[in-house]
């Protein structure tokens, strides 16, 4: 399947520092420099890598294919899934419910699925993992289409769908790695992310079409048969031509060896502290578009196709330009969440239709280019033998924390209205991009300066100058 997040991932939505590539180029320096990695921007800018450059693989060529299949069917399904339990119950609360039990395994057992990347072959995990999710579209289908679907059907379905999730998304991420190597590592994030965000682009379309002409239940076929796609690319694959990569063997204290590695490294935290942030408030865009779409706009299933359209036309143009990208910097990750934030807000007092549509191709934008920064740069950060482990990580708080945020927001947004919902998500994203931009500057010795010049502000971080103690001990 593909990411859950817009991953997302996805979601949308995937390096190798530990051995794989020059400290460098992952983090902006050596050690001397780990609490801001390239986030204080005084790394190298790093080539600029072709677009398209992990396509050389064969392999990784036979997964974007799979992959492009899937994930129009993971969108098709996305959207009917919203619609139909905002139909069977009028309440975006239930709709929040089923994001929340969706992404409820990944917050508890997360960290277990990574240690399971790390020890298994993730090849033959995806094929137990993507067969799981097919399994579930297929009995979604004959529910709907036999007229026998409840919401407690659409919640266990969705309960089903994220255990199969809690293994595949840190295998999927770690996946690529082996396909494509270090040296288009971060290309091969980018791709995946336009893959997920090209079908988005498709599957919502098609979904309201669909919905509209024969009803859910062939969209969420759809999707079961999609698995079809990934499962084939997995058994085509050359595995000679897979990167080795030794496997954790069976230990005790595994887990807490993941949180202490994350934990001394500031390079790695606060990237992951801010997207579960952004993911656990900013991204409930199932909530607020079926929300504005029936109570602010008075659309169908059709609008809030085009909604969801218009959104993955910006992250796909998010991911093209994160693919062409040499190094994946902390402070643009930090920018993109502060500006993403501020759009939010921007977008839940827009007056009138087009104007939150066009917003929402910006927000796309931006949402795609936090996912794809934080992604490549963590990956890139971590030892090969951690990555698993590493990426549940950050999964489970990029995923896990929605089954906190999507019920409070969809209670919000039930009482207060659509646009104080939106509003919600993004003050809350706001704040968090400041508060771990500040840190990360303070971790690297840097201070914010304001320079006026011919009347236009900039905003940059300096060096802080030294303290009168430090160069006392250094006279």
């Amino acid at each position: 399947m593909a990411a859950t997040t817009p991953a997302p991932g996805g979601t949308a939505a995937t390096g190798a520092r530990g051995g794989d590539t020059g400290g460098s180029d992952a983090r902006g320096g050596d050690a001397g420099e780990s609490g801001t990695g390239e986030g204080t921007g005084r790394g190298g800018t790093g080539p600029r890598k072709s677009m398209f450059s992990s396509l050389r693989n064969r392999n990784y060529r036979l997964f974007a294919s799979g992959q492009l299949v899937s994930n129009t069917g993971t969108w098709m399904q996305r959207i009917a899934q919203d619609w139909l339990v905002l139909s069977l119950t009028g309440s975006s609360t239930a709709v929040g419910i089923t994001t929340a039990l969706q992404f409820l395994p990944m917050l508890v057992l997360g960290l277990y699925g990574g240690v399971i990347a790390d020890r298994f072959s993730r090849r033959r995990l995806l094929l137990v993992t993507q067969s799981a999710m097919g399994l579930t579209g297929l009995a979604l289908a004959v529910l709907t289409l036999s007229g026998h679907v409840q919401v407690w059907h659409v919640y266990l379905m969705a309960l089903l769908l994220g255990l199969a999730t809690v293994v595949d998304n840190p295998a999927r991420q770690a996946f690529a790695a082996e396909m494509v190597g270090p040296e288009d590592l971060r290309n091969a994030v980018s791709l995946n992310s336009a893959n997920f965000q090209s079908a988005r682009i498709i599957g919502p379309a098609v979904a309201g079409v669909t919905i509209s002409a024969v009803g859910s239940g062939w969209a969420f076929m759809a999707n079961g048969l999609s698995f079809l796609a990934p499962i084939t690319a997995l058994l085509l694959m050359r595995r000679e031509e897979l990167q080795e990569v030794t496997r954790a063997p069976r230990g005790k204290g595994q887990l807490r060896d993941g949180l202490r590695y994350v934990a001394r490294r500031p390079e790695l935290l606060w990237p992951i502290v801010l997207v579960g942030f952004i993911g656990t408030f900013g991204f409930n865009f199932a909530i607020w578009l079926t929300a504005f779409v029936d109570t602010v706009f008075h659309g169908d299933a059709g609008t809030y196709g085009l909604l969801n359209t218009l959104m993955a036309v910006g992250s796909l143009a998010g991911a093209l330009l994160a693919a062409r990208r040499g190094t994946s910097r902390l402070r643009l990750l930090v920018g993109a969440a502060l500006l993403f934030g501020l759009l939010e807000i921007t977008a839940a007092a827009a007056p009138g239709f087009w104007i939150f549509a066009v917003l929402l191709v910006a927000i796309g934008m931006l949402g795609m280019t936090i996912n794809v920064t934080a992604n490549s740069s963590v990956q890139l950060a971590t030892d090969p033998a951690m990555r698993g482990r590493v990426m549940a990580l950050y999964m489970m708080v990029f995923m896990g924390g929605t089954p906190l945020g999507a019920p409070l927001l969809g209670w919000v947004t039930d009482t207060y209205g659509a646009r104080i919902g939106f509003l919600a998500g993004g003050l809350i994203s706001a704040g968090a991009a400041l508060g771990v931009g500040l840190i990360l500057a303070r971790i690297g010795g840097l201070r914010l300066k304001v320079v006026l010049r011919r009347g236009r502000p900039r905003v940059a971080f300096v060096e802080r100058p030294p303290r009168k103690k430090e160069l006392a001990a250094t006279g």
